[in-house]
C-alpha cells in the first residue's frame, strides 16, 4: 500500500533532525566561495504574518540553492526588539518590556522554524540584549569621536501621542508613522548624525549599485536631493545683515517680485521687534509650530505669509522688494530664505495672486496661447531671457552659468550646492531602546561613558505611564553618576537612541555574534561582507537602507570594515494581499500562517507563495491557489513512492534508445537548466516552479508506456526531489531518503543539465500563407536555409496547400517558420 503524505509527521521530524545535526551551522571556510543572503529581521511582534513567511520563503529557496551549489553560505536570523510597541505593551498590560519582548521572540522563533527555514541560530542575536546594544553603544562613541555625534536645540517633530521625537522620514502624510496623530513641532536638544557630511557618497554611490532596483535609488537620490545652483546676497532696507538665499534658477533673478523668511529664521525676530508687525508675525508662527514639514511643503496647501514691513533690495538691479514669511518656506532647507519669481515658480505665483504682488516674467515662450503679460499659471519651461538687462535673448538654461559668472564677479554670490537630506535626529524620550551613552558634566561638558564601562545598561527601576517625559526620568539610580573625565558629579543623557540605527549594522555583526571584546572581528567580516543578496520591503527604502549605507561608510572610513556599501544586491519583494487590500486586521482579510501550515504544511504554504507571483511583484492570496499547491505536493509524493520501487537498484547511467526517452531526458535536462537560471540568477521563482509541474507531467507519461528506461527514471526522480528541495525541503527529505540516500539532501550537490540532450533531432515549424497559419510540420533539426526551404516545400501537405498558385516570394526562418507569398 501507498504511503500517506503525512506532512505533520514529516515536517516535525526533519525539523528536529535539522536542530540535533546543527545542519544549517556555518563556519568561515577559505577554501569555498561565500554567499551572505539576509533578510530584513522582523520587530518581535509576537506573530508572522504571511509578508513575513514571503520574505523569508524567498531567502531560503536562495540560501539553499547556493548551498547545494557549493557555496559556504551565512543564512541568520535575528530580532529588531527595541521599540515603542514593547513600552506601549508595558503601559496597557502592567508587564515590563522585557518580558513582552522575549516571550514574543520565542513564540515567533518556533514559527519560523516550523517553516523550515535553513537559519544558522547559532548567530541569533537580539538588539534588546545587552551583548548587542553594548556594540551599539561603542559605535556611537566612535562616532562622537570622529564629529559625526553631535548635539544641538532645534525645533523637531514631535508626535503628541507617542511622546517621542520623529525623524522626517518618520512623519507620514503629516502624522507619526506607527499611530498616525497628527504630527506638531517642539524645541527640544537632541542628538544627532551627521549623515549630510556623506550625501555626495550616498549619492554617487548609487551608480556602483547595479544589483539594485533602480526603483529604490531614485528614492534615495530624490531624499538626498542635490541642487547645483546659487547663492545671493539681499541686502535688506535698514538693517545691518544680509539676506543670504540659494536658488537653482539664478537666471530668474530679475523676476524677482518679493523675498520669503521661514517664520523660524533667526532675523525675523529682529526684523520685527517693537514694529507693528510683531503681533501677527508672532500668531502666524504659533500656527505654523503646530504643523509638520511634511504639511508645510505640500503641493495641497494653501500657501499662506505676512508681510513684515521690511524690504530687500534686489542686487542686480537694485530695486526694492517686500519680505514675508510663509507657510512654504522652511529653516531647514538651503538658508531658510528664498527669492520668489511669481512668474516661473507654481508656489511663487499662487502666493503672489493671493496677495496681490507683482509677476514679471523673464523667460519667453513661443508658444502663442500664452500671454506672458497676463499669466495664467507659472510658465516653468525653457525659453529665451527677457526683462534681464544684458542676458536677454540667451536660452535660460545657457543663462545659468553666465548668472553664476556675474554673481561671483560683482561678489554678491557664488555658486553652491544644497541638499535635501538633513542630519539625523537619532534621539528618542522612551524607555525601550539603547541608552544614549553619554554623560554631561557641568565642568567638562558631554563627554562619552569610557569604553570599558559600557553597556551603560537600561534600569529596570522606572515606572511607565504614558504620560509626560521618558521612563527613564523616574528612575532614581540611572541619573546621576560621575564624570568620566574628571570624577565629579554628573549626568546621564537620559534619551535612548531611534531604533533605526540598531537595525544600521546587525548584518555586521552576525559575522561574529558572540565575540565579547569587538564587535566584530575584521577578520570575520572580512570574509562574509558585504551581503551578496539582501531581500527585504520597498518600503525601507528610504529609511533604514539608507541609514545602513551611511553607518556602512562611516565605518570604513574609521577602518572597521572592508566594504564601503553593505549590500551589493538588493531584492524588494512585493506586498501579500487579499480580495485586492494588503492583509489587515482592521479590515479583516488576514490569512494566519498557523493556520495553513496547520492545515496543509508548510512545505505547501511555501510552494503556494513561491509560486504564485513573481516575487517583486505583488501577491494576491488565493485559498484555490493553496490546495492547488497541497494536490502538487501530494501528487510528487505519490510518483516518487511509487517509483522508490523499481529504481533505486538501476543504474545511473542510460542510453535513450525511444523517443519517449529522448523526450523525457529533454523536459528533464530542461527543467534543471531553467531551474538553476530561474533560482540561481533572474529569481523567477514562480516559473521555475511551473517547469518543475511539467515535468512531474512528463514522468507521469513517461511511467505508462510500455518501455521503461529504469536508469532515465532513476536519474529524473533523484534530480526532481533534489530541484524542488530548496522550495519545498521537508517532503524533499523525506523522499531523498525514501530514495535510499544517507546524507540530507541540503547537503547534495545540485544535479549538473546535460547540453546534449537538449538538442531536439526534430523540431516543429510553421506553415503560413500570406503571413497566416496554414499548418505545423515536424522535420530534421539545424537545417542550412536553402535545405530547409526545399524539404518545406517538397512536403505534400505544403504543396497541396498552394496548389494552383503563384508564388512570389519565400521568407523563411529556419527551426520557426516559413512564410509563402502567393497570388
Amino acid at each position: 500500500m501507498l504511503e500517506r503524505y503525512d506532512f505533520a509527521e514529516i515536517e516535525k521530524k526533519w525539523q528536529k533532525s535539522w536542530e540535533d545535526q546543527e545542519t544549517f551551522k556555518t563556519v568561515e571556510d577559505e577554501s569555498k566561495e561565500k554567499y551572505y543572503v539576509l533578510e530584513m529581521f522582523p520587530y518581535p511582534s509576537g506573530k508572522l504574518h504571511m509578508g513575513h513567511v514571503r520574505n523569508y520563503s524567498i531567502g531560503d529557496v536562495i540560501a539553499r540553492f547556493k548551498t547545494m551549489n557549493n557555496f559556504n553560505v551565512l543564512h541568520p536570523m535575528g530580532w529588531d526588539s527595541f521599540g515603542l510597541p514593547a513600552e506601549n505593551a508595558a503601559i496597557k498590560n502592567g508587564i515590563h518590556p522585557n518580558l513582552w519582548t522575549w516571550a514574543n521572540i520565542d513564540e515567533m522563533r518556533s514559527q519560523l522554524k516550523e517553516l523550515g527555514l535553513s537559519y544558522d541560530w547559532s548567530r541569533e542575536v537580539a538588539t534588546c540584549h545587552p551583548d548587542y546594544y553594548k556594540w551599539m553603544q561603542w559605535i556611537f562613541v566612535q562616532f562622537f569621536k570622529k564629529g559625526l555625534a553631535y548635539k544641538k536645540e532645534n525645533p523637531v517633530n514631535w508626535c503628541p501621542s507617542c511622546q517621542t521625537v520623529l525623524a522626517n522620514e518618520q512623519v507620514v502624510d503629516g502624522g507619526c508613522e506607527r499611530c498616525g496623530t497628527l504630527v506638531g513641532k517642539k524645541e527640544l536638544s537632541q542628538w544627532y548624525f551627521k549623515i549630510t557630511d556623506y550625501a555626495d557618497r550616498l549619492l554617487d554611490n548609487l551608480d556602483n549599485l547595479d544589483g539594485w532596483p533602480n526603483k529604490v535609488k531614485i528614492m534615495q537620490k530624490n531624499w538626498i536631493g542635490r541642487s547645483i545652483g546659487a547663492e545671493v546676497d539681499f541686502d535688506i532696507v535698514g538693517f545691518d545683515k544680509k539676506m543670504k538665499i540659494f536658488t537653482t534658477r539664478p537666471d530668474t533673478l530679475y523676476g524677482v517680485t518679493y523675498m520669503v523668511l521661514a517664520p523660524e529664521h533667526p532675523f525675523v525676530n529682529e526684523l520685527v521687534s517693537g514694529s507693528e508687525k510683531e503681533a501677527e508675525i508672532k500668531a502666524f508662527n504659533e500656527k505654523l509650530h503646530q504643523m509638520s514639514d511634511i504639511e508645510r511643503t505640500s503641493t495641497t496647501l494653501e500657501k499662506e505669509g505676512v508681510f513684515t514691513g521690511r524690504y530687500c533690495i534686489n542686487p542686480l538691479n537694485n530695486k526694492e522688494v517686500p519680505i514675508f514669511i510663509a507657510n512654504y518656506v522652511l529653516m531647514d532647507y538651503g538658508t531658510g530664505a528664498i527669492m520668489a519669481v511669481p512668474a516661473h515658480d507654481q508656489r511663487d505665483f499662487d502666493f503672489a495672486v493671493k496677495y496681490n504682488l507683482e509677476i514679471i516674467p523673464v523667460v519667453e515662450t513661443n508658444d502663442p496661447n500664452i500671454d506672458m503679460l497676463n499669466l495664467k499659471e507659472a510658465f516653468i519651461a525653457e525659453g529665451n531671457m527677457i526683462n534681464s538687462d544684458k542676458f536677454n535673448g540667451m536660452n535660460n538654461k545657457v543663462a545659468i552659468a553666465k548668472f553664476i559668472e556675474y554673481l561671483e564677479e560683482n561678489k554678491i554670490g557664488k555658486k553652491s550646492i544644497n541638499y535635501r537630506l538633513r542630519d539625523w535626529l537619532i534621539s528618542r524620550q522612551r524607555y525601550w531602546g539603547t541608552p544614549i551613552p553619554m554623560i554631561h558634566c557641568d565642568k567638562c561638558g558631554w563627554v562619552p561613558e569610557k569604553e570599558e564601562n559600557l553597556p551603560v545598561l537600561l534600569p529596570t527601576d522606572v515606572e511607565f505611564t504614558g504620560k509626560g517625559e521618558s521612563p527613564l526620568t523616574t528612575s532614581k539610580t540611572f541619573g546621576e553618576t560621575a564624570c568620566p573625565e574628571c570624577g565629579g558629579l554628573a549626568h546621564r543623557e537620559l534619551d535612548t537612541m531611534d531604533t533605526f540605527l540598531d537595525s544600521s549594522w546587525y548584518f555586521l555583526r552576525y559575522t561574529d555574534p558572540k565575540n565579547q571584546e569587538k564587535a566584530w572581528d575584521f577578520k570575520n567580516q572580512k570574509y562574509w561582507m558585504n551581503v551578496d543578496q539582501y531581500i527585504g520591503g520597498v518600503e525601507h527604502a528610504i529609511l533604514h537602507l539608507m541609514y545602513s549605507r551611511f553607518f556602512q561608510m562611516a565605518l570604513y572610513d574609521l577602518g572597521f570594515v572592508s566594504n564601503e556599501e553593505p549590500f551589493k544586491n538588493l531584492l524588494t519583494q512585493g506586498m501579500v494581499i487579499k480580495d485586492g487590500k494588503k492583509m489587515s486586521k482592521s479590515i479583516g482579510n488576514v490569512v494566519s500562517p498557523d493556520l495553513i501550515i496547520s492545515k496543509y504544511g508548510a512545505d505547501t504554504a511555501r510552494l503556494f507563495i513561491l509560486f504564485a507571483s513573481p516575487p517583486e511583484k505583488e501577491l494576491d492570496w488565493s485559498d484555490a491557489g493553496v490546495e492547488g499547491s497541497f494536490r502538487f505536493l501530494n501528487r510528487v509524493h505519490r510518483l516518487v513512492y511509487e517509483l522508490s520501487a523499481i529504481v533505486p537498484a538501476a543504474p545511473k547511467t542510460y542510453i535513450l534508445e525511444t523517443e519517449a526517452d529522448k523526450n523525457l531526458a529533454y523536459v528533464m535536462n530542461g527543467t534543471v537548466k531553467k531551474v538553476s537560471e530561474d533560482v540561481g540568477g533572474r529569481f523567477n521563482f514562480n516559473t521555475a516552479i511551473s517547469s518543475i509541474m511539467e515535468l512531474v507531467n512528463e514522468m507521469y507519461k513517461y511511467k505508462e508506456g510500455d518501455d521503461i528506461n529504469l536508469g532515465l527514471l532513476k536519474v529524473c526522480v533523484e534530480n526532481l526531489v533534489l530541484i524542488l528541495s530548496p522550495f519545498t525541503p521537508h517532503i524533499c527529505e523525506e523522499m531523498w531518503q525514501h530514495l535510499g540516500n544517507n546524507e540530507s539532501v541540503y547537503k547534495t550537490n545540485w544535479p549538473v543539465y546535460d547540453e546534449e540532450a537538449l538538442i531536439k533531432d526534430t523540431v516543429e515549424i510553421v506553415i503560413q500563407v500570406n503571413g497566416k497559419v496554414k499548418e505545423k510540420l515536424n522535420i530534421t533539426n539545424n537545417l542550412d536555409k536553402s535545405t530547409f526551404e526545399r524539404i518545406v516545400m517538397e512536403n505534400e501537405k505544403v504543396m497541396a496547400i498552394i496548389s494552383g498558385k503563384d508564388v512570389i516570394k519565400i521568407i523563411a526562418v529556419p527551426n520557426k517558420l516559413i512564410n509563402i507569398v502567393v497570388k
